[in-house]
């Protein structure tokens, strides 16, 4: 049969529906892909911030826990017409910030979609508990619980640092781990230790209807993720010693940094003025106040402020030439108040014995010394120009620590300064600089600059004989494993025999009765046996800065400590007493009662309000 145009077209019509309808049965029904993909665009996350690992003191002190906190969130796309005035009184808050918030999410409707995003946080429980109890009023609020900081240990603002909520820029440079509303640890040890404290989110996965509801868990929650809460770290500061160090610095501008010597844990790490904890759990609401303080309490100065060492640094030189054998302890050097070092031109020195010898110079602090100290370093014979000597100079005082980073676990490090003989080259000229024009390098001033941590760690040296462990502030535990740098022995240029030359002097700078630090530990607690040096920084800004460092006991020391005070005036004055009270504290628990005037003192001056 000759089928005619009309029926070719029916046959051609009915295959081409057969071929749709048998398309529609495999994707519907064969093809599971596609049953997938339309459930997926049917299922919403609901995220779960895990809490965030505690932080230990050394003794198993909290330093930084958590506590429940209520966050009351909004999904725009939810909300209907409410009653401004009703929610505004149940969660204390204003009329016009709501209005304000939802003319935002009118604008920005299409950005923001199906997003929920944070109305107020941290409710206080009363306005948490009127909302739940109100919350039917309010379609697309919910209230969202959470951990926030706790600190219930007032020590360590610095030194802790705080969280905040993540910002696009950090979000960019950290593709997929954070999500808008999440935290992160922003400053100090917070952020040092982040990977380790943030924990793993979760979730559960829930199915919405067509006008995007939420309605049902999905699978019945087996497909939900468990979130994984932070790792706990154990820290290596002793939290009374710390609480001690930020009361004694009250009302004065500077740091105090302490060191096991043995192991390079830092046992306190007292930046002044700092931030009070109790503002850390919500800086926001209190940065502000925070940044119109004149005393820079976010500024952390035991890693970030690069001073002049001051005396405390004529030890380094004193080791310098006894190691290139241009000094002796029985060398004796006059001192008539001072140092002419040209003509007409005198660098000073207090009264005292003249001459003397090493240990007396050290003891006395005598500038005079320690200048014949550098120049027969820098005119050595065995060195063919003041350059070549002063490049193994720098690199004897480089060995110690100084003019780079000591690559701390504390973030933020500054590295100080040395500087080098192209320095000098540069600035007056190849072959035009002699010692005169430098002289003022042999008592720690000049172009020297130190951060305090660097000049504890040079307390550690001391205590050491010759070498250090990196200062860090994170101990190996169960949970976390330091880096191995921390464990390494790092020596010195200078042999480790001849630091026990310097020791007598530092020892009796504190307990003869008539050293430079004999008045601040006048009545030393027996047995301490505190080995120290001080120093008065010149400051071209106004008065002089206080710096005192020591370590006790002399022999197997077990805390090294560096003090440094802005503007007190002479190291014997503030920063000596400062550290010998926190020396003896931390040695034997309390404060003898002798010394208790002395405490006093401290405690009540205050050089900044």
């Amino acid at each position: 049969m000759i089928l005619d145009r009309k029926n070719k077209l029916l046959i051609a019509l009915a295959l081409l529906v057969a071929v749709m309808l048998g398309r529609i049965f495999h994707i519907q029904v064969m093809d599971g892909r596609y049953k997938s993909d339309s459930v997926r665009n049917a299922m919403v996350r609901q995220y779960v911030a895990p809490p965030r690992g505690i932080i230990y003191d050394r003794n198993g002190a909290i330093l930084v826990g958590n506590r429940m906190s209520y966050d009351l969130l909004v999904t725009p796309r939810e909300v209907s017409r409410f009653d401004t005035a009703a929610l505004a009184e149940v969660v204390d808050t204003s009329v016009a910030f709501i209005k304000e918030r939802m003319q935002y999410y009118a604008a920005n409707a299409r950005r923001i979609g199906w997003q929920t995003l944070p109305f107020i946080k941290q409710l206080d429980e009363i306005s948490c508990q009127r909302f739940v109890e109100e919350q039917y009023r309010f379609p697309g609020f919910k209230i969202e619980t959470r951990t926030i900081r706790d600190y219930p240990f007032n020590a360590g603002g610095n030194l802790l640092g705080y969280i905040s909520e993540v910002s696009p820029e950090y979000m960019e440079r950290h593709p997929g781990e954070y999500r808008p509303g999440d935290y992160y640890g922003k400053t100090g040890l917070e952020a040092a230790r982040e990977k380790d404290l943030r924990g793993e989110k979760g979730y559960h996965i829930y199915l919405r209807d067509a006008r995007n509801r939420v309605q049902t868990a999905y699978n019945d929650g087996k497909d939900d993720k468990l979130a994984v809460p932070g790792k706990d770290v154990i820290t290596t500061i002793d939290a009374h010693l710390q609480q001690y160090g930020q009361q004694l610095m009250q009302g004065k501008k500077g740091s105090v940094v302490a060191i096991e010597p043995e192991t390079g844990e830092i046992l306190a790490m007292v930046s002044s003025p700092c931030i009070d904890v109790s503002v850390l759990s919500d800086v926001g609401k209190h940065y502000p106040e925070i940044a119109r303080n004149p005393g820079k309490p976010m500024f952390n100065r035991t890693v970030m402020a690069s001073y002049p060492p001051g005396s405390v640094f004529k030890i380094v030189n004193g080791l310098i030439g006894l190691q290139e054998g241009v000094l002796r302890p029985n060398y004796h050097y006059a001192c008539y108040k001072g140092y002419q070092y040209s003509s007409g031109h005198t660098l000073g020195c207090h009264n005292h014995p003249s001459p003397i010898d090493l240990n007396e110079a050290i003891m006395m602090s005598c500038n005079a010394y320690f200048c014949h100290v550098l120049k027969n370093v820098l005119e050595n014979p065995r060195y063919d120009s003041i350059s070549t000597a002063f490049s193994a100079w720098r690199q004897y005082v480089m060995s110690f620590g100084f003019g780079q980073k000591l690559g701390s676990d504390f973030p933020a490090e500054l590295g100080g300064n040395i500087p080098s003989a192209n320095f000098y080259n540069r600035r007056y000229g190849r072959n035009h600089w002699r010692f005169p024009t430098i002289v003022s390098l042999s008592i720690g001033q000049g172009e020297i600059g130190a951060t305090p941590l660097q000049i504890a760690n040079l307390a550690a040296i001391l205590a050491n004989r010759g070498w250090y462990r990196i200062p860090h502030i994170v101990k190996d535990s169960e949970s976390i494993s330091i880096d191995p740098k921390y464990h390494e022995k790092h020596y010195t240029l200078v042999d480790t025999l001849q630091f026990v030359k310097v020791i007598p002097g530092m020892w009796r700078a504190v307990n003869a009765g008539y050293g430079t630090g004999a008045t601040a530990v006048s009545g030393a607690v027996p047995g301490l046996d505190i080995c120290g040096k001080t120093g008065t920084a010149q400051n071209p800004h106004g008065e002089d800065h206080s710096v005192f460092i020591c370590f006790a006991p002399r022999d197997h020391p077990k805390i090294a400590i560096a003090a440094y005070v802005e503007n007190a005036g002479s190291g014997a004055s503030w920063a000596c007493p400062i550290a010998t009270l926190m020396v003896e504290k931390y040695l034997t628990g309390t404060i003898r009662h002798e010394h208790r005037d002395r405490e006093q003192r401290i405690l009540k001056t205050k050089f900044y309000r």
